[in-house]
Formats: structure tokens, C-alpha cells, sequence
């Protein structure tokens, strides 16, 4: 990076090096309309209203922001050119930052021998897929266990985590071959597979059970599931510490009978044939407890009404919970 290019990225990193800034820009983005007015952005800190106006400002004159007068209000929105840095910023880093300080002190527990280790699992998982070839499930087993460590690292819980993913990769790659009836599978895609997606999926299986199959995916995933979505995992009878975020692969989208999306953007590869949807919900990953479980309560409500489509003679509650200590 040459020296007048440091020095521009410096100035916008500088600009947003600010929890208040921060906290309003991710107001902006997570509007429906994506803009806001400036008398709701003055309602995310007991500031005043100069303060408001001068951290919007700065935010501005840095290229992050535009504005436009209204009447006598001004609304804003993130720049056309920087949109997709600044979801970068929000969606990816941000969370992602919050999970490595978190994660600060956890040892890794290298292993000593992983080929052979994965030898091993793809021996075992080739006896439970006979109808797959061995090579493919090698492949397939070295190819998980490079996606998850490029991701979260390598470590010693690491190898379970493999197994349980080519086990899900090989399950899908059969399941488009089986010509018996199949449950109706989802798959839910957000970036980093660490909050929304996995609330979607938990809350699928405890609601339908066998009913419908649920997968989920991150085209950016992160280190582990963020820790505002833990206790919300936990309620729903899930053991957060065997949940983590997987990368989004062509065989779990070929499997889907519907693909739905939460934010990730195009990233997710259309394939004919395949049911699609877009569901706009908050990211959990920086919100706090009560903005998480309110989250939580939209994508319920948002699964309830798609397993009333998709498996019709489940009976489902009316009403979803309002609070993260509510009782399902």
C-alpha cells in the first residue's frame, strides 16, 4: 500500500474509530428504507442534538455519508460508492472483532497428525455412504476440515466439527439422487453464520423436528457463534458449544428445496429449480440482549408463517415469545 493511499484509508478508518459514529452508522443501515432522519439518529445516544449533528457531519465530509434536506429535516444514508464497505464493516469486521477479544485467551490445542486423522474420518464416512466413491469423500473430508480452519483455526475440537460437516456435505450431495420421498430442506444464509442463520435453522428443528431439514451457511463465516445468540440457542434446547459457523457451499444449495438469504447479499449462487427468499432482519451480532431476542422473536414469527407452507399439518404456537427469557 503506498503512502498517499495509507493515508485516505486512514482518514475514513479515523473518522469511524468512534463508538457513537459507529452506533449511528449502523442505525442508518439497518432501517428498512436504508436512511434515516436526523431526529431518529439523535434517539440512539443521550446526546445532544449539536453532538448528533457534528458526528454526522464528520461521517460526511469523509465520503461515508450523504444528505438530504427535507423540509426542515435532513436524512441520511450511506454513500453509494463506500456501501459495500461499510456492510463489510458492520457485518464481518465488527462482529468478528467482538468474537477474537472474546476468544482472546482460548487455547487452540494443536494436533499432531491431522492427515491422518482425516484419512481416518473419511474411512469411516466412506462405509456410512457407500453408494459415494472414496475419493470423493477424501476430497470431500480435506476440503471441510481447509474451510473450517480457514475460518476458525486449527485446534483440537476442530476434527468433530469436520466430521459433523462432510457428514452434512456427503448427506446432501445423496440427497439429490434419492428417488424415495424426501422432507422439504431449508437452507438459511447470512454472512457470518454466527447469529441469524443459526437462530433460523434451531428454530425450524424446534418447531418441525424431522419435518423439515434445516441447514445453514455463511458466505463470510466467522471464528464462532456470536456471543448475544448463545443463550438464545440455549433456550431452544441447543448446546451453543455445538454450533459453529460453516461456509456456504454449491452442494447444500443444490440440496435446498428453498434458500433463504439474511443479508448477505448476492453472494449466494442461483441455481434453476431452487426456491428463494430475502428475509430483512437485524444483524444479532451487535445488538444488545433485549435487541437480540427481538431478533430472535421476528425470524420466529418469519418461520413460523414458512412452516405453516412448507409442512402444513404441523400445529404451531400463535404468538412468538417477547422476551429472551420467555418460555418455549
Amino acid at each position: 500500500m503506498g503512502t498517499e493511499t495509507a493515508g485516505q484509508v486512514a482518514l475514513m478508518l479515523k473518522a469511524l474509530a468512534e463508538p457513537l459514529r459507529l452506533r449511528m452508522l449502523s442505525f442508518i443501515t439497518t432501517s428498512p428504507t436504508g436512511e434515516a432522519c436526523v431526529c431518529d439518529i439523535a434517539t440512539v445516544a443521550d446526546v445532544s442534538q449539536p453532538t448528533v449533528s457534528h458526528h454526522l457531519k464528520v461521517l460526511k465530509d469523509v465520503g461515508i455519508l450523504v444528505s438530504e434536506r427535507r423540509g426542515t429535516w435532513v436524512w441520511y444514508r450511506v454513500a453509494p460508492p463506500v456501501r459495500g464497505a461499510v456492510t463489510a464493516l458492520l457485518e464481518s469486521f465488527a462482529p468478528a472483532a467482538l468474537d477474537a477479544a472474546r476468544h482472546l485467551d482460548q487455547p487452540t490445542g494443536e494436533r499432531a497428525d491431522v492427515d491422518a486423522e482425516l484419512s481416518s474420518l473419511a474411512d469411516e464416512l466412506a462405509e456410512q455412504f457407500p453408494g459415494t466413491g472414496a475419493g470423493e469423500v477424501l476430497h470431500t473430508v480435506r476440503e471441510s476440515y481447509t474451510a473450517l480452519v480457514r475460518h476458525s483455526g486449527a485446534g483440537a475440537a476442530q476434527l468433530a466439527r469436520v466430521r459433523r460437516f462432510a457428514e452434512q456435505r456427503l448427506t446432501d450431495l445423496s440427497r439429490v439422487t434419492w428417488s424415495r420421498p424426501q422432507a422439504p430442506q431449508v437452507l438459511f444464509v447470512c454472512v457470518a453464520n454466527a447469529g441469524r442463520s443459526q437462530l433460523a435453522a434451531a428454530l425450524v428443528r424446534h418447531y418441525a423436528g424431522d419435518a423439515v431439514v434445516a441447514r445453514s451457511a455463511g458466505s463470510a463465516p466467522a471464528a464462532a457463534v456470536h456471543a448475544t445468540v448463545s443463550p438464545l440457542l440455549r433456550e431452544l434446547g441447543v448446546d451453543p458449544s455445538e454450533v459453529f459457523p460453516k461456509p456456504l457451499t454449491d452442494d447444500a444449495v443444490r440440496a435446498a428445496d428453498l434458500v433463504v438469504t439474511m443479508g448477505c447479499g448476492d453472494t449466494c449462487p442461483v441455481l434453476p429449480g431452487t426456491r428463494y427468499e430475502d428475509w430483512v432482519v437485524g444483524d444479532p451480532g451487535l445488538a444488545s440482549p433485549e435487541g437480540a431476542a427481538a431478533i430472535r422473536d421476528d425470524i420466529d414469527t418469519r418461520v413460523r408463517a414458512l412452516l405453516a407452507d412448507l409442512a402444513p399439518d404441523l400445529t404451531l404456537p400463535t404468538a412468538a415469545p417477547t422476551s429472551a427469557g420467555s418460555a418455549r
